[in-house]
Order: structure tokens, then sequence, then C-alpha cells
């Protein structure tokens, strides 16, 4: 499988997946650590690749959906952006509808 078949996967078989540098307890960025901590306010359960364990996921992630920057976040397939959308919708109420809406209906247990 290429890498852009493994991040196409990735972010297809989870419903809030974030790119970003470093892990959510150990973030690597200051950008990666706002939308972790974000997301992890929001009591969202998701998944996360570190880019910068990962060179080829990083070098070939700005072309998968055409955004240039990390993190990027995805929810339901998605790019919902990098920090400052993400942000934006956290600030707004938004994001925390989204993390919600994904969440894993009861009927899924």
């Amino acid at each position: 499988m290429d890498v852009m078949e493994q991040i196409k996967e990735a972010v297809e078989s989870n419903r809030i997946i974030l790119f970003m540098k470093g892990s959510p307890e150990l973030p690597q960025c200051g950008f990666s650590s706002r939308v972790a901590q974000a997301l992890q306010a929001c009591g969202a359960e998701f998944a996360y690749v570190d880019v910068l364990a990962n060179p080829e996921v990083r070098a070939n992630l700005p072309r998968y959906a055409n955004w240039p920057t990390f993190p990027q976040l995805y929810i339901n397939g998605e790019l919902v952006g990098g920090c400052d959308i993400t942000l934006e919708l956290f600030e707004s109420g938004e994001l925390q509808k989204m993390v919600q809406e994904a969440a894993p209906h009861p009927s899924e247990g």
C-alpha cells in the first residue's frame, strides 16, 4: 500500500483523526498541542498520526487534501482544517457539535 493509500485508509477508518507533530501527550509543536487540547476539552476520542515519526506521511499529507501545514484535523473523513480553524470552531461551540455528531452511536457499543 503506498503512502497516499495509507493516509486515505487512516482518514476513512477513524471518525476523528489528527495528523500532528508529536502525540497528544507529548506534542512537538504549539499548534498541534492546541488542537489536541481543544479535542480533549470536547471529550473527543480521537486517533492521531505523528508526522514527525512518519516522514512519508509528513511529505505527502499536504497533497492529500491540498492543505500545506500541520496539524490537520479530519472528522468523518472530511478535512476540518488546521490550528486556527479548529480553535475558531472550538470557541464558537461548533467543534463540540462536530465531535458529538462523529461519536459512535450507542448501538455500535
